[in-house]
């Protein structure tokens, strides 16, 4: 099949999956461009892994339809199979394997051409994880972030064009966060495209170069990580003007604002909450300027994305 350069990675429409009466995943509908590393967030139960394992062709779903790379999963399901691969959340590897022999295997299993062959792409993938000196340590000697690079690296083996990572960050440090996320990025760079999920919004932030969020089965928001923010109506930033004195008449200006409350003096700063647009807030800047107001430092803190996840989860429990 010959695929058009503008065919998306995953297209999903319409997506439904039910348990009995409860509706884990309700009407979803998505694109995801390719060479993305794209991210999907949502509190638990929120029906992440049921979109997952449908994209993976581990479950039908009640309906809807997927295409993978243009290919319909479940009119031809092989050749699904063969553009995607899938990382789950704590994947096990045995202990009584070395780094190697663990990837070789799975490389037989893959059918991926003799030994020699086989030792070659085991090679290339464990330097796309940056782990090739320790090919030959025991898997049981593994860290955790070492444990999901080498898992990382087996289901690169087949060299699918579209990745499905569930919870790939799951318990590990910064350090080993990091590593993983440039891995990612030069999958990404290579033409690959990277579906990977999380409970933990501001980590998906710095991996990911689109996001969607998802609460109760359904789709809440979906673009940059910008996008998403001001789509879920977490536009509200806190800013603080530090000031060379005349904080009091800094406060009597900004009271005559339109979207400045609570106000506050705390020594030479002038704290207060804003919603508005960008230009608004430069427009703040530039009138406390013309007011004649020695202004030293005018910084900004916006809502953290664990902050925007935990309201969407709050709503989910009062709902």
């Amino acid at each position: 099949m010959i695929i058009a350069s503008e065919t998306p990675a995953i297209e999903i429409r319409d997506l439904r999956v039910d348990y009995g009466d409860f509706v884990a995943v309700d009407d979803l509908s998505l694109t995801v461009p390719r060479g993305e590393v794209f991210g999907l967030v949502g509190p638990n139960g929120a029906g992440k892994t049921s979109t997952f394992r449908v994209l993976t062709t581990l479950m039908e779903p009640t309906y809807g339809e997927v295409h993978l790379d243009g290919v319909d999963i479940l009119e031809d399901l092989e050749s699904a199979r063969r553009i995607v691969g899938y990382m789950p959340d704590l994947a096990p590897v045995p202990s009584d394997l070395k780094i190697w022999e663990f990837l070789d295997f799975h490389a037989a299993a893959h059918g991926l051409g003799t030994r020699s062959q086989r030792r070659e792409r085991v090679a290339e993938c464990l330097e796309e994880v940056a782990l090739t000196d320790l090919r030959n340590k025991w898997c049981k000697e593994l860290s955790r972030g070492q444990t999901q690079r080498v898992v990382l690296a087996k289901t690169l083996l087949h060299r699918p064009r579209v990745m499905i990572l569930d919870e790939p960050a799951s318990g590990l440090d910064p350090l080993a966060r990091r590593d993983l996320r440039q891995a990612l990025r030069r999958l990404a760079d290579k033409g690959a495209t990277v579906f990977v999920s999380s409970h933990i919004l501001s980590e998906l932030a710095e991996m990911c170069t689109s996001l969607c969020v998802m609460n109760k089965g359904r789709l809440l928001a979906s673009g940059t990580a910008e996008q998403v923010r001001q789509q879920l109506g977490s536009i509200e930033r806190t800013l603080t003007a530090t000031l060379l004195g005349r904080q009091e008449e800094a406060v009597a200006w900004l009271q005559s604002q339109s979207g400045v409350h609570r106000l506050q003096i705390s020594g030479d700063q002038v704290m207060f909450n804003f919603t508005g647009s960008d230009d608004a807030q430069a427009g703040l800047m530039e009138g406390l300027i013309a007011q004649g107001l020695r202004l030293r430092a005018f910084e900004e803190k916006r809502s953290s994305f664990e902050d925007i996840l935990v309201e969407v989860a709050e709503s989910n429990r009062r709902s």
